[in-house]
């Protein structure tokens, strides 16, 4: 198999081969082998990219593959403007927390096809969704762990909808 990823291929995010997968896949892994920190990073990303409506939304836990992050957070979208204003919104919502986090490696921006923000324990990739189609990453690592992630704004509805049915019945029988 044969491929070739932007940014030099991840030799900097410990894979020996731009698409060799590391060892492991015989050896237990715990449900959540990531940090508390490495979740919580990826969690406020992950809703920073929601609401900036970013597609396919997914973190996993490569922390039992890789040593030098715990997390990829993947998300996409249709067009490169819409690709570097999730990046944006990702940066200022991870500088909002209480223990800011700032990247220590951004790349990909110019083109805004294939964005990538280093946080260490967190690896963001947000990618056009031709991008995401073609590279994969979804695939590539799909033998690790996802880590569930429920945008707030879906849940707060589905919440609300639900409680307005209930709502609904009820009037329905006085």
């Amino acid at each position: 198999m044969s491929c070739s990823y932007p940014f030099g291929g991840f030799r900097g995010y410990g894979l020996s081969g731009p698409c060799e997968r590391l060892g492991g896949q015989d050896k237990e892994r715990s449900a959540v082998p990531a940090s508390e920190r490495a979740v919580e990073l990826a969690q406020t990303a992950a809703q920073a990219a929601a609401d900036k409506k970013a597609q396919d939304i997914v973190i996993i836990d490569v922390g039992d593959q890789l040593v030098i992050t715990d997390v990829f957070l993947l998300a996409s979208a249709p067009n490169e403007r819409q690709v570097l204003s999730i990046v944006d919104a990702i940066e200022e919502r991870l500088l909002q927390l209480p223990e800011k986090a700032k990247p220590v490696r951004r790349e990909g921006e110019r083109a805004g096809r294939w964005v990538l923000l280093d946080y260490v324990d967190v690896v963001v990739h947000v990618q056009h969704t031709e991008e995401r189609q073609f590279y994969s990453l979804d695939r590539l690592w799909k033998d690790c762990p996802v880590i569930p992630f429920v945008d707030r704004d879906l849940a707060e509805a589905g919440a609300g909808a639900a409680t307005g049915s209930g709502a609904q019945a009820a009037d329905d029988v006085a």
